[in-house]
């Protein structure tokens, strides 16, 4: 597992919207805007699902999931990746709901999305582009 390093922890209280990439078993790619996306710690993040459906089918199929984080606030430009686990139930999921609930009311959370991040990549354009940073 790799960790997220501070200044890229920060980043993520100025993001409001996280593109999701995900792929299905045939390597079909999928990507979608998530709001619900908690950063639990420097190396799990956590992302609700309220209207998941390619994407959750695809994580089913293949457990594995890049969250590009960039946008005004940002310094920088970084894609994650790691490995997901889907959760129904259990205390986590309970306290996702909870999460999910007192930053949208209207909303219900369908299942937890655990991302445990084993990369990270520059994305800025220039020499450095796509070199793995952690």
């Amino acid at each position: 597992m790799a960790e997220l390093t501070k200044e890229m922890t920060a980043s993520f209280d100025a993001v409001k919207q996280f593109p999701l990439a995900t792929a299905s078993r045939d390597g079909e790619p999928n990507v979608a805007p998530m709001g619900a996306v908690f950063l639990m710690d420097p190396g799990t993040i956590w992302i609700g699902n309220q209207f998941m459906k390619t994407t959750i089918r695809n994580v089913m199929e293949n457990p594995r999931a890049s969250l590009y984080v960039w946008g005004p606030g940002v310094k920088g430009c970084f894609k994650i990746k790691g490995d997901v686990t889907v959760l129904a139930s259990g205390p986590d999921y309970e306290k996702m709901k909870e999460m999910v609930r007192e930053k949208k009311p209207d909303l219900h959370c369908r299942s937890l999305l655990v991302l445990k991040v084993t990369d990270v990549y520059d994305c800025l354009p220039g020499p450095d582009a796509g070199r793995k940073i952690v």
